[in-house]
């Protein structure tokens, strides 16, 4: 059974079966280096304090929740109030529907958790479900609510396991339209667009998770091994390697680009560049020369 605590204790329903699971944050937290905002004169971290206007900082027994139905008017609900909200969801899941596995768009996707079944004897009718999504190739929907809030979920199998993602509602997703509408509904030239298919498919391979690193949080730790070493001393960031943005007169030619992408960057870089220098007139050069003839004659 994992070492951290579960988020969420309940039953996974499927009509009259009921399942006891339990929930685990599918991303591990302390991956990453977090900062302190820190004085910098006294070198002492920043400490925030709850204050009203007025008073000055106020105990935490003296806080309540309060919800603005107009501009400074609001309605007071305090922890008990909002605990004797009973749902069903706060402790069960029920699949009402299923879809097919590639139905739901990935921009409705929150996050991910680890769905286990609480003890050996739940694990018979836990295999079911599983392997019943599996070889239907679905994922059950449903909700449940947790932490002060009723989330939309979807179930699918991993491994030997279930997992669980939290979803959107339709309402807390933007619509495209604004962002979208200014793009051209004209299609790519053929010629180009099989070069690029060409390049997809040279590049296509199984997903690999470990394939990818956070070259930024390398970066970071990197920088903050390079403060100790130097006791907190400024150092100053190396950009020699810092990739130079195209100007207008190193302007790419797209079909080359892709070609020399496709064969792996055999194309000289002066093959890929369209003539940027304009030559001078021959009749003014001709013009110069002779106007300088003459001065030496005279």
């Amino acid at each position: 059974m994992p070492a951290s605590r579960p988020i969420w204790k309940g039953q996974l329903r499927l009509s009259l079966v009921s399942i006891p699971v339990e929930l685990f944050s599918a991303a591990k937290t302390g991956a990453k280096p977090s900062f302190r905002q820190i004085h910098e004169p006294t070198g002492k971290p920043i400490h925030y304090e709850k204050v009203v206007a007025g008073v000055g900082p106020v105990d935490k027994d003296e806080i309540i929740k309060g919800f603005e139905y107009e501009k400074g008017d609001y309605v007071l609900l305090t922890d008990d109030e909002i605990d004797a909200v009973r749902l069903e969801t706060r402790k069960t899941l029920e699949l009402t529907q299923f879809v097919g596995a590639c139905a739901i768009d990935p921009i409705y996707y929150d996050k991910s958790y680890f769905v286990v079944p609480t003890d050996e004897l739940a694990e018979d009718a836990f295999r079911v479900i599983r392997d019943a999504l599996r070889k239907t190739q679905k994922v059950g929907l449903g909700q449940l609510a947790m932490r002060g809030k009723e989330y939309l979920a979807a179930i699918k199998p991993s491994g030997t396991g279930l997992m669980l993602e939290t979803l959107h509602y339709e309402d807390e997703i933007r619509k495209s339209d604004p962002f979208f509408s200014q793009i051209s509904n004209k299609k790519a030239e053929p010629d180009l667009l099989e070069v690029a298919t060409a390049l997809i498919e040279k590049k296509t391979a199984a997903f690999d998770a470990k394939a990818f690193k956070d070259h930024y949080q390398a970066a970071l730790h990197e920088l903050i091994q390079r403060k100790m070493k130097n006791k907190g001393r400024k150092i100053t960031a190396d950009d020699s390697d810092e990739p130079k943005r195209p100007s207008g007169s190193n302007v790419v030619d797209l079909m080359a680009a892709l070609k020399e992408s496709l064969e792996g960057g055999k194309t000289s870089p002066s093959a890929r560049r369209k003539p940027a220098e304009k030559k001078a007139p021959a009749k003014a050069t001709a013009k110069k020369t002779t106007t300088t003839a003459r001065k030496k004659a005279s």
